[in-house]
């Protein structure tokens, strides 16, 4: 039912749900999958695709089939994840500080120092209670029954949150006797979660009630329903670069009774755009002067900047040695087999393989800018063989996976399985690192498919924790 593609054999979480199943009237889960695009469609929940003229506002499609794992493996899920992103932090606070992990040989300096989101402007500095990824999404696939795999890390502004929310309340409300049946974990507690993190990562001068704002880069981009959304769940306000101000190294938003001094900033704005006196001067997003309140304590920025240098695809690679140097411990979660086409024998084997291989940027993101071998023509495989000759430092190259499946409702109503991946959101703050039980299941809806991104067609499902 879910698990190894090939196998059939039903594994114990999904029991209950394929007992349900069995006596569900034939044509239940296609009527219940068309009320819930109606609902998605009443409520809005939508994203944008770039360049897409046809449509600026898409549905993600939402597949009613749950995706199921068990107590004990999402246990020593939440070990791996929380071993990773407290790694994760020491790393960033490392490199932007003492740089032992350079010295010590962990990391070459030269993939630090020419990355393009290393900040210069970061060096030497430490964010509010030390805190780098107080958000981070990472991304995790099945290939095998030995548990999972991290495909990537996600540390600058990891989206997809209100999916794995909103999902689970569609299905809440399309089967509550299904809900019944199962003791499933909470993800609503999410938002508690983020706003316990966020003001646990206050500067010290805000006090117990620190005034917290999600800084948007307006209605166009692509994640703008997400960003309403968590604003809107926080209690806190949604603002734009022009609702706030710096005086005097201090931010201010701009309110109908005056300015408003604000602590935390819970930003969906990229580096580059944050701050036109430090980055990109013609921006029109970010606040004149954040960095100088920044540098001087006066407010936390979630994520900090410059995270982005540990969500790059080529430090991906260190990550096993990385997570060592830093705790102590073998890693828990493992990372996929990835060549570093930096280096030239693994530049030679990839070039000998690549009609079998999933060659990718190290820059790149949403499933773009990559080479799947075994789907793509002759032509194709070609022309990448040229840029990657060109280039070799800007990929990397990873076998096919054979991922996990998990049963999904077709185009003829029948099930069959496709291909998941998982997103888990971990927050990270002063008073600890906590994961939320679930996360967004993406899943690639054309059969055969291991595209999972959204902007490239994919759907969601709701990811259910059991409890014991």
């Amino acid at each position: 039912m879910s698990g190894h593609a090939g196998s059939t054999e039903v594994r114990e979480s999904y029991r209950t749900l394929a007992r349900w199943l069995e006596s569900a009237p034939a044509d239940l889960l296609q009527a219940r999958s068309r009320q819930a695009e109606l609902f998605f469609r009443r409520m809005g929940v939508t994203f944008a695709v770039y360049g897409d003229v046809e449509s600026n506002e898409r549905l993600i499609p939402f597949d009613v089939v749950p995706r199921i794992i068990g107590a004990n493996e999402w246990t020593d899920l939440e070990k791996g994840l929380k071993q990773r992103v407290s790694a994760i932090n020491a790393f960033l606070k490392d490199i932007y500080g003492p740089q032992d992990c350079i010295k010590a040989g962990i990391v070459p300096a030269e993939l630090i120092f020419t990355n393009p989101h290393y900040r210069p402007e970061m060096q030497g500095r430490r964010p509010p209670g030390d805190i780098w990824t107080h958000i981070c999404g990472v991304d995790l696939v099945r290939t095998g029954e030995d548990g999972f795999v991290v495909l990537e890390d996600n540390c600058r502004t990891p989206s997809g949150v209100s999916y794995m929310l909103e999902n689970r309340e569609m299905m809440m409300r399309l089967f509550p006797d299904l809900f019944a049946e199962h003791r499933i974990r909470p993800v609503e507690t999410y938002t508690d979660m983020l706003l316990a993190s966020l003001r646990a990562s206050a500067p010290d001068h805000a006090g117990a009630d620190p005034n917290i704002v999600v800084l948007t880069p307006g209605p166009f981009n692509s994640a703008y329903y997400e960003h309403s959304f968590l604003a809107d769940k926080l209690g806190v306000e949604l603002v734009e670069g022009g609702d706030l101000f710096v005086d005097d190294d201090v931010v201010f938003m701009r309110t109908t009774e005056g300015p408003k001094r604000v602590d935390v900033i819970y930003r969906r704005v990229d580096d580059d755009w944050i701050d036109p006196l430090t980055f990109l001067p013609h921006s029109s997003v970010g606040v004149p002067g954040l960095m100088a309140a920044y540098a001087a304590g006066n407010v936390t920025l979630s994520n900090a900047v410059g995270t982005g240098v540990a969500d790059d695809k080529a430090v991906y690679t260190y990550m096993p040695e990385i997570i060592k140097f830093f705790s102590g411990g073998d890693p828990i979660l493992g990372n996929v087999p990835t060549w570093r086409c930096r280096e030239p024998d693994a530049l030679k084997e990839v070039l000998d393989k690549l009609p079998e291989l999933v060659v990718k940027e190290v820059g790149g993101s949403g499933g773009y800018g990559m080479l799947v071998g075994p789907a793509s023509t002759k032509a194709e495989i070609e022309d990448f063989r040229a840029k990657l000759i060109a280039d070799p430092d800007d990929f990397i190259a990873q076998p096919t996976l054979s991922l996990s499946t998990a049963p999904t409702l077709d185009a003829a109503g029948a099930l069959s399985p496709r291909h998941v991946d998982l997103r888990p959101f971990v927050l990270s703050s002063p008073a600890g690192v906590r994961v939320a039980p679930g996360g967004l299941t993406r899943v690639a809806l054309k059969q055969g498919s291991l595209v999972v991104n959204s902007s490239q067609g994919g759907g969601t499902k709701d990811t259910w924790v059991l409890d014991d």
